[in-house]
C-alpha cells in the first residue's frame, strides 16, 4: 500500500519494542525516514538496526526519555540536524499505571499527559 509517506521524516517515541517498533517499522516499510527513542541506547540501536535492514530507510536513534523534557528538545534537535524537518510525530509512551479504568484517578490521567505532550 502506498501512503504517500516515501521521504517524509517520523519521530517515534518510546520505540525499541512493543507497539512504538511496530509503528516505526510501518511508516519505514512506507519509506519515512525515523527519529526513534528509547530510555535505552542499545535498545533503540537494535530496533533501529532491524528496521534499516527490513526497511533500506535513514534512521537516526538516540536515547531519550520523554518524561524529560531536556531529552524531548535534544531529540526533536537531532531530528531536525539530521533531516531538516519532522512531518509525523508518534507520542507513544507508557501510559497511565497499569490499573483498572475504574481505579484509574484524574491525576494518573493527567500525569500522562503532560509528560508527553
Amino acid at each position: 500500500m502506498d501512503l504517500g509517506l516515501k521521504g517524509r521524516v517520523a519521530i517515534i517515541a518510546a520505540s525499541s519494542q512493543g507497539l512504538g517498533k511496530a509503528a516505526a517499522m510501518a511508516l519505514a516499510r512506507e519509506g519515512a525516514k525515523l527519529a526513534m527513542c528509547s530510555r535505552r541506547a542499545e535498545a533503540i540501536e537494535s530496533a533501529a538496526e532491524e528496521i534499516r535492514q527490513a526497511a533500506g530507510t535513514e534512521v537516526l536513534a538516540q536515547a531519550a526519555d520523554v518524561t524529560r523534557p531536556e531529552d524531548v528538545r535534544r531529540l526533536v534537535a537531532g531530528a531536525m540536524e539530521r533531516f531538516g524537518r519532522i512531518d509525523i510525530c508518534v507520542t507513544n509512551a507508557g501510559g497511565p499505571p497499569s490499573k483498572s479504568f475504574a481505579e484509574t484517578t484524574e491525576r494518573d490521567w493527567a500525569r500522562q499527559w503532560i509528560s508527553i505532550c
